[in-house]
Parts: C-alpha cells; structure tokens; sequence
C-alpha cells in the first residue's frame, strides 16, 4: 500500500493507492482520518487506514502538491558509508560501527519541489537513499524486534554540499543546507516489500543517466542493525526518520567531479517504492 500527504488549493490530504490509482480525501470532506504524520504519531495502523481510504473518491494527484511522507520529524538520523561500492570509491576503511549523523527538517522538500544551491557553493552533489519512517517508538530495541517498530518505507535524495561537509570532520554542516534534502514521494507500507526493503534496486539518475546503481541487500549494516544501534542511545518517536545510506557513483568521487547544476533533475527510484524527481535550482 502507498500512502500520501498531499496538499491542493491550500488544504491537506491523505491518499492511498494499491495499484489501481490513488484515492483519498482533503481535510474539509466528511471521513477524512488524519494526516499521515498525525496518523504515525496516534499509533494508527496505516494498512488498515490505506484501505478505508480506497473506498473514498478517486483523486487526480498531478495537479496536487506532494508533501514529504513526514514533513516535520523529531529526529532524521542519516547513516554514512553504508555500501561497499561508495566505500571503496571513497578509499575509506569499512567501519566497524554505522557512521550516524543528523539532518534536520528544515532542509527537507517533497517530489518535484527543487532542490536549492546555495549562492556559497557550487559543489552540489546527490545520494540516492531508503528512508526508513519510524512507527512505533522505544529504547534499546533488539534488531529481533526492530521491524516490528517500522511504519514504511520511502525514497530519499541527502543532497550535499561537498566543500561544506568536508570542512570539519563533523558533516553536519554541509549536510543541511535548506532546500536539500528531499523526501518522498509516498510512503509504501511494510506488507508490500520484502523484510527490511532488502534486496530492492536503487538508483540514482541525473538527467536520466544512471550515475548510481545498487541493491539494498548490499547495505553494510541493514535496516535491524540501524534501528538497534540508533536505539540503545536514543529513544525512537513516531515519526523520527532513518536514512540508510548512499551507493557508489556520487558526484564527488568521480573523475572530474560532477555537481548538480540549475536546470538539471535528479531522480531516485527503488524497486517497488517508487520514483523521487526533483529540479535543481539556484537558491
């Protein structure tokens, strides 16, 4: 099941979609059940909740914004050097412990909204990620149980600024630039993919050329690690966000680099999730 926050003529919406087409409801009609983020928070189960949506009107989503699945988490814990091919291109040590750091919200777009270069740099690079959306919270979570704690899956650009990142050992910097971090376009629930998303293609496509290819099976430390190692110190909330890392091909390692430029589009698609598209633009 996909589930949607989207938003049209100012009001919000929810939709759900099996494969027949998206159908919903606007917060001004009669059985209108929540935001999807109002839903993860109230300990809804979104299955159930996609399927009273599909007995609603069918909606014509072209002309409606996309929101991202999440628009304001608590937490958004990303996950660095997670693939063997982005290792090796990196000519890092693979690490004996995830690499986490932070993004926060205000860096975050939906599909189709542009990702913003910032006039301080020109060094704009793309990573195609699975997002990981945390539904149901709590400490010290054995990776047993981990999946049990998990509301869906959706798609996820960490857009970067290279020169920024790598000023100081700490990323955060050039990892939250507002406008860059895009999210989206849909939630797609546990039930319609295989145990931890494993074993799906990602890639990343810039102007519809495939830059990064992969499979989440190849993931260093996969979705039950993240969540077992991010919850013995921190308390995962309804809502908080993982970002699992990037594959091989990014802008930066190549030979000569290639940044995102205004004008270009950039798209991530994962198997059975779907495709995240966005512009690039000029801040």
């Amino acid at each position: 099941m996909r589930i949607a926050n989207f938003e049209r003529e100012g009001l919000a919406g929810i939709a759900g979609d099996d494969g027949l087409g998206w159908r919903g409801f606007s917060e001004n009609e009669a059985g209108f059940p929540g935001t999807l983020v109002e839903l993860i928070q109230g300990g809804a189960d979104l299955l159930q909740v996609g399927r009273s949506l599909l007995a609603a009107n069918a909606l014509e989503l072209d002309v409606a914004r996309f929101l991202p699945p999440v628009p304001n988490p608590a937490k958004i814990l990303c996950v660095g050097l997670n693939y063997s091919d982005h290792l090796k291109e990196t000519g890092l040590d693979k690490p004996a412990y995830p690499e986490i750091f932070a993004r926060f919200a205000t860096s975050l777009i939906g599909h189709h909204e542009p990702i913003r270069r910032p006039r301080e740099s020109s060094a704009l690079d793309f990573e195609a990620e699975l997002a990981v959306v945390i539904g149901r919270g709590g400490r010290r979570i054995h990776r047993d149980k981990a999946l049990e704690h998990i509301a869906g899956y959706s798609l996820f650009n960490d857009a970067t600024l290279r020169d920024f990142q790598f000023r100081t050992p700490q990323w955060t910097l050039g990892k939250n630039f507002d406008g860059t971090g895009a999210f989206g376009p849909w939630l797609v629930t546990p039930d319609a993919l295989p145990a931890g998303a494993s074993g799906l293609r990602i890639q990343g496509r810039l102007n519809g050329r495939v830059m990064q290819q992969s499979s989440t099976d190849l993931l260093i430390f996969d979705v039950p690690v993240l969540i077992e190692t991010i919850s013995t110190a921190i308390s995962l909330e309804p809502g908080d966000v993982i970002i699992t890392g990037t594959p091989g091909g990014v802008g930066a390692a190549r030979k000569p680099p290639v940044f995102m430029q205004p004008g270009d589009v950039f798209e991530v698609e994962i198997e059975k999730i779907g495709i995240l598209s966005n512009p690039v633009q000029d801040e």
